[in-house]
């Protein structure tokens, strides 16, 4: 008969997303993990293989929940573009304080992330990255097609413009408490630039 686990998988996932979150991969030693998680090294290593191996299901599990909440933002505007801005809005000012940290995970491991210690964790953050631009690319197609959205425009090139405008202002919204100024930039994404 299997040994069934003594620890809540998910829960131990969640965890650790939060503390490589805040932290950053390389910040977190295993002596962090084992505190955050309650665990023993060996346990630990027998969970999840190894601390790379943690790490990965820790952002795929950030990304899931980034994209819960792009699905929830989506699914209540009443607009394309507003549920875009919603999802922004959530990610940037909300999230500013509930958040482990102010940066996107998932950009915060790219920055951090070597192609000479880390190719295989590097490539999967930009894997992740590039799930978001086609998430972004959709629902902006979506908005072309349904008229809110000139249709000369291109729907990638939007998108991207739009994840390079969210990776700046979650930077700058953790740098500053001018959030009346964090929404009227969010505002001016769709207003600005490519979009006009």
């Amino acid at each position: 008969m299997a040994k069934r686990a003594l620890f809540d998988r998910d829960d131990v996932i969640n965890k650790a997303k939060d503390l490589y979150w805040e932290k950053g991969y390389h910040g977190t030693s295993m002596r962090a993990l084992q505190d955050a998680l309650d665990m023993r090294p060996g346990s630990i290593y027998a969970a999840f293989g190894s601390k790379d191996n943690l790490f990965k299901e820790a952002i795929q599990h950030y990304s899931e929940e980034s994209g819960e909440i792009l699905t929830r933002c989506m699914q209540n505007a009443d607009s394309n573009i507003n549920g875009l801005k919603a999802f922004i809005k959530t990610i940037t000012v909300d999230g500013k304080k509930s958040a482990p940290s102010g940066m996107c995970m998932v950009v915060k491991s790219i920055a951090e992330l070597t192609e000479t210690d880390n190719p295989e964790l590097l490539s999967l953050a930009k894997q992740l990255l590039g799930d978001v631009e086609s998430e972004l690319s959709e629902i902006l197609t979506k908005a072309i097609e349904a008229g809110e959205i000139s249709s000369d425009k291109d729907a990638v090139e939007l998108a991207r413009y739009v994840q390079v405008q969210i990776i700046g202002l979650r930077t700058f919204a953790l740098a500053t408490d001018e959030i009346a100024l964090v929404e009227t930039f969010i505002d001016s994404i769709f207003e600005d630039g490519p979009f006009r």
